[in-house]
């Protein structure tokens, strides 16, 4: 159920670097950020990795809705969102200076939905050849899965969880 996709592009236009053969890496580089500790972490690695191998970066930054969100009053949803749009801003604002820095080319993308779903659409829309995302913190994870573990058995790219 995604609503909205919001896009943005910072630093220099993305140019792959010619095929040379033995050191060809991935061309973009899509990671997952929702402003947990595991997720900045998982951003770092993936700017970094993006920086040395001249791959473009696409950082995807999804809100899930909570399960009783549609049973909240009126105000508490406005604060929901109001925190949604705090953080995203936050977010943004780090990709640009990210962007500018490193001189890496970024796309950001903010959308709304069930983070596994999103993930993987932006990964086959952008053709990322390697998916990164933070380990999840939550205890509940490792008994029924995490979005790292459904990216892991898609099996459509390779994917890097960092803890």
């Amino acid at each position: 159920m995604s609503a909205s996709v919001e896009r943005e592009r910072y630093g220099p236009e993305h140019r792959p670097l010619p095929f040379e053969r033995g050191t060809d890496g991935p061309r973009v580089v899509l990671v997952g950020v929702d402003g947990s500790r595991t997720s900045l972490r998982a951003a770092a690695y993936a700017a970094g990795l993006a920086r040395r191998q001249g791959a473009g970066l696409v950082v995807v930054f999804v809100s899930s809705p909570a399960p009783y969100t549609g049973m909240i009053s009126g105000v508490v949803a406005g604060a929901v969102q109001q925190t949604h749009d705090e953080l995203a801003a936050e977010l943004r604002q780090e990709c640009r200076r990210g962007a500018e820095e490193l001189g890496l080319p970024v796309t950001f993308l903010c959308r709304r939905g069930d983070a596994y779903a999103e993930l993987c659409k932006a990964a086959d829309e952008h053709r990322a050849d390697l998916v990164v995302v933070g380990s999840s913190e939550q205890a509940g994870h490792r008994l029924v899965g995490s979005v790292a573990t459904r990216l892991v058995r898609t099996g459509r790219w390779p994917v890097v969880v960092v803890p």
